[in-house]
Parts: structure tokens; sequence; C-alpha cells
């Protein structure tokens, strides 16, 4: 049995510190122009990523450069010059899904690692060994096969890295293909530009028809009052088979996926073999990468050690937020015991971040606000040695007065410091934990 890797998204130099201090062996980032996430991403130039890669090597982890995009001829006219100077810093592999610029790599640096990307598709033994035999060191399964499909591809290529992914956002197009934001925003997905036009609050508008019978936005008021609806769609080549629709006062979001989460399959696919497990994540908050991490270290961890696997897991991932969780297509039918948490007990989450520790001292703690609470409130302590619930009973600003609650960012107080705090506090959360069954 192998210890897999643990693979964290860092978008910014501040989620690659994150990961590494809550327990990832390695992370994966990349230039906006040739990967698919131009938003909410750091590292914009050569020097942004050569400080990302040197620090994952001074720490002895991995730093893989993301290069996934499906590339235009004015993409490919300039890849290799853009990709030269990153090069020079020595990246622990490339991860690529375009078979021109794999090829162009192989001839240009035939030592370079290359990971294939999950935008390559990949879901049979037979595309696996191809790549196998291309020079390609990894592969990164699709995310719609099914466990038992992943085991069959680990037995016939053995000689393959394959790489799962096991935590984050879901697409409902096949593996991210979709072409919705480049239709309606004309912000290409496969460029990386994706504006998740797919999850939109969508509203209905009062309408009229033009002399070619096309829909028009009426000029009449808005419909103020709205009844929820519950709706079945049926296909008309389909007779008899139904989807269930819902609308509320928040809108329809029926092409909005569930997110994936596959903790409670972690030591299935240690055992199979794969050597890594993957987050997504690189527009999503630190927060979201020290809680998910720290999850995940946890429970390969376990796995390594043939521990039973602890469901209190599936509570800690929670506490982020999050549109409800699906094991995706890891599993067809679900057994009983984790259908309670397929719904999700919140989209907001069970758990708010509301600080970061500034200082402290041997009785106090101050914190820099993020959001509201007050005295009395149940709080805990997100730490990379360990998480630490308590409630502290007073709270006061930095002039030493009694304040009734912390209104929210801006703001710097201090609670009374708890016992059994571990030493090092660098990364740490404070988060509030919301009654049950009250968050929303």
């Amino acid at each position: 049995m192998i210890t897999p890797e643990l693979l964290a998204p860092a978008g910014t130099p501040d989620h690659l510190e994150t990961a590494f201090a809550y327990g990832a062996d390695a992370v994966y980032a990349g230039q906006p122009r040739y990967s698919l996430r131009v938003r909410n991403n750091s590292f914009k130039d050569v020097s942004a990523l050569g400080a990302g890669i040197a620090r994952a090597h001074e720490l002895g982890k991995q730093f893989y450069l993301v290069s996934n995009i499906a590339p235009h001829n004015n993409k490919v006219r300039s890849y290799l010059r853009d990709l030269e100077p990153v090069i020079e810093h020595k990246p622990d592999a490339l991860i690529m899904s375009d078979p021109g610029l794999i090829m162009l790599v192989r001839e240009k640096w035939p030592d370079q690692p290359i990971h294939l990307s999950v935008q390559a598709n990949a879901v049979n033994w037979a595309t696996v060994e191809f790549w196998r035999r291309q020079g390609i060191s990894r592969v990164i399964l699709s995310r719609e096969l099914a466990l038992n499909e992943i085991r069959e591809i680990r037995e016939h290529v053995p000689g393959m890295e394959l790489e799962v992914f096991v935590h984050g956002a879901l697409c409902m197009a096949y593996s991210g293909r979709c072409l919705l934001s480049g239709y309606m925003n004309h912000r290409d997905a496969n460029q990386g530009a994706c504006t998740n036009a797919c999850r939109w609050n969508y509203k209905e508008v009062q309408h009229s028809h033009d002399q070619t019978g096309d829909l028009i936005a009426s000029s009449a008021d808005p419909v103020e009052t709205f009844e929820p609806k519950e709706i079945l769609l049926e296909e008309p080549n389909r007779p008899g088979s139904f989807i269930p629709a819902y609308e509320d006062e928040h809108g329809t979001y029926i092409m909005n996926s569930k997110d994936l989460r596959a903790v409670q399959h972690v030591a299935e696919l240690v055992k199979m073999g794969v050597h890594s497990l993957k987050i997504e994540g690189r527009t999503k908050s630190t927060y979201y990468v020290a809680r998910t991490t720290q999850v995940y270290r946890k429970a390969i961890d376990d796995a390594v050690a043939g521990k039973p696997f602890n469901m209190d897991m599936m509570n800690e991932l929670e506490a982020l937020s999050n549109r409800g969780y699906t094991e995706g297509f890891l599993r067809r039918h679900v057994p009983q015991e984790y259908q309670t948490y397929e719904q999700g007990s919140s989209f907001l989450g069970t758990q708010q971040v509301v600080g970061t520790i500034t200082d402290a001292d041997d009785r106090w703690l101050t914190i820099d606000v993020k959001n509201k609470f007050a005295p009395g409130d149940q709080l805990e302590l997100i730490t990379p040695a360990g998480n630490l619930r308590f409630s502290a009973n007073t709270m006061e600003n930095r002039h030493g007065e009694a304040m009734a609650y912390a209104p929210g960012s801006g703001h710097i107080v201090r609670i009374p410091k708890p016992a059994n705090l571990p030493e090092k506090l660098d990364f740490t959360y404070l988060t509030k934990v919301f009654p049950e069954n009250s968050a929303s």
C-alpha cells in the first residue's frame, strides 16, 4: 500500500502556504493565460510562479503548473515563449490536456514530467495506456468514473500514476467542457474565463411577442409577488421519464450541480493504489483550503494506518459553504447511512469564519474580525495542530473597554485565551459554530 499524495489548490501564495501548513504534499497553480482559472489567480507572472515553486521545494513539497486550456492558434504561437522562463524554475510537473502542446513540450523539454489534465477526459484503461506510451507520467482521471472503473484502470495499467478528484465543485458538462458561459457572456470556459452561468439566479420577466413571434421583454413593471413552483419536466422523445425542478424565491437551479465529497472513499482509493487525491478550488478562500486539506490529510493517514472511517469527517466538511454534497459518479446506489449527509444541513455551512488571530499573550487572543460574533457564542479555532472548541464569556476592544459583540470586518477585539491552545497560531481561523438546524 502506498501513501497517496494530497494535492491542494493554490490560487495565491497565501493559499499555497495554508495548504502546506495543513498537510498538503503538493499544490497546483497556473498562468492565467494558459490555465482554466483566470479569475482570482495571483500567479500572473514568472516571478510569482518562481517564488511559489521555490517555496514548495524549500518545504520539501511539490508544485505543479497547470497548463490545460484548449488553445487556439494565437495561444499556440506564444506558448513555448511564455513557458520557457517558468520551466527554468523547475516545476515538478506540467498539467496539460492538448495533444499539440504536449507534443511541443515533449520536443523542447523531453525530461519535463507531464500530467494529463482531467480536461483530456481519460475514462478507460486503453486511453491511459496510450498516454503512458507517449511519455506522460500521470493521468488525472475523469470525474465521470465509478470506483470499479478506477480499479480496473489501475489493474490494466500498473505503470501509470493515477490522480483522482475527491472534493470540490462539479460541472454539469463533461469534465467542464461547457459552452454556456461563452454563449451567454462571451467568456469561454475552455479558455479559463467561466462565469458559472449555470449557477446564477434567474427570475421570470413579463414578456410579449414581436412581429416575428420572438419573445421580448415587456415594458410593464416586473411581477413583485412570487409563489413557489414545483415542476416536472418531460422530454417529448422520452415519455414517462420525468425530471423534477423546484423554484423558490431564490430562483431555479436545474443546471447547478452539488459539490463533490468523497472523503468516505479515501480508504478504498488508497487500497487501489491511486497516487494522488486532489481537492478542487483555486478560486475558493484560504479557509476552504485549510479545512479541506486538514480533513483529507486525516482521512489519508487513517486509511494508511488501517483505522476505520470516522464519520465525523463528513460533519467537518459540512462546516464549509457548499451546494449540498454528492459522491458524483463514484457510486450509483448510496447506502442509507450516507443519505442524510447527501442533502447537507445548510448551503452556508454549519460554521462561519469570524476572525483571524493577530496576537496572543498569557491572557488574551487579539482577533481581526471578519464577521459578527458575541460573548457566549460557540467558537472553534481551526489550527494546523488541531481544532479547539470553546466559548468566550467576555470581549473587549483594543482599549480594554467591554463590548457586547464584535460588529464585523474592520474591528479588532480581544477575547480570553482558552486553555490547551497550540503554541503556534500561524494560519489559524476563528469560526462561529451555528446551533444545530439554525444555519441558513
